[in-house]
């Protein structure tokens, strides 16, 4: 049977605008098309890992509107356990608006709405945790859910990921709970001080944050990721492709690499295997 993971995070119906550029402020831009895109870092990781070969329970919240349907439908097409997404009324499910410019890079504006209104009480059912081999989590939900979901999950000795992003203090009780830590260059550098702006710096920066979490991996877009845990450390350069969209690159990262750390790989081997896979994403036309 395949190896179980569980995602706490956020869903968003995405809309997605094509542009010759990204507009500066106070500028007005002619956009070529848009598009609505299920997202959220919560969503696309579920999904990531789904595709991998994982069994993943989803754990979120959406509202009483017509992005629901569109956000449910696609985890359930995707193979993705929904049984823990609560429908909430008062409230609109999360958005966002990104503009993608003619070199595939984009910039967003989230929406997070029912996704921090997620019910604590969702955590306390042991079905979501029964053979779990990985909690999922991300910055896009309240403090307070991520917290409760490490806790629930490390009493149980299920390791704990976070992808920090976007990027924000983190207690020292939560930062005690997470097993593997996940940034990228902009969120390592709003953690650790170290600018990062290639793969050298990338790895002396996980280098640096390995010193309070066990495991950290530092993506540095094009240049490559490098990684570092208590026993090794290295550099995995990028692989070169024809860039599409970058959109959802990170959290197709994620996703495999959990899958593959949860199959008892080693860090650099997960490592690899995400690596390749975000490389394709990034040079396929995404539905």
């Amino acid at each position: 049977m395949p190896n179980k993971v569980v995602v706490v995070g956020s869903l968003h119906y995405d809309i997605v605008v094509e542009s010759t550029h990204r507009p500066v402020k106070g500028e007005t831009v002619i956009g070529k098309r848009w598009y609505p895109k299920f997202g959220g870092k919560g969503g696309n990781q579920a999904v990531a890992a789904a595709k991998a070969g994982c069994r993943v329970f989803m754990v979120s919240a959406v509202g009483p509107d017509n992005f629901a349907p569109f956000l449910l439908e696609h985890l359930n097409k995707s193979g993705v356990n929904t049984d823990f997404v609560q429908k909430i009324s008062g409230v609109g499910s999360g958005m966002s608006v990104a503009i993608m410019d003619s070199e595939g890079d984009y910039g967003a504006v989230v929406v997070s709405g029912s996704n921090l209104e997620i019910d604590i009480n969702r955590l306390d059912n042991e079905t979501l945790w029964d053979n779990a081999k990985m909690l999922i989590l991300q910055n896009e939900v309240s403090d307070s859910i991520n917290f409760e979901a490490a806790k629930r999950a490390s009493r149980r000795h299920i390791p704990v990921c976070l992808n920090a992003a976007p990027a924000k203090k983190l207690s020292a009780e939560f930062t005690k709970l997470i097993d593997i830590l996940i940034v990228n260059a902009v969120e390592a550098e709003a953690m650790c001080g170290l600018s990062v702006n290639s793969l050298d710096s990338a790895l002396q920066a996980a280098l640096k944050l390995s010193q309070d979490f066990s495991r950290v991996i530092v993506t540095a877009g094009g240049d490559g990721v490098a990684y570092a845990d208590k026993e090794s450390n290295g550099k995995i350069a990028s692989i070169k492709v024809k860039l599409i969209s970058t959109l959802g690159a990170g959290d197709c990262f994620v996703g495999h690499l959990c899958t593959a750390l949860s199959e008892n790989n080693t860090l650099r081997d997960a490592v690899a295997y995400a690596n390749q896979k975000a490389a394709e994403h990034v040079s396929t036309v995404q539905e």
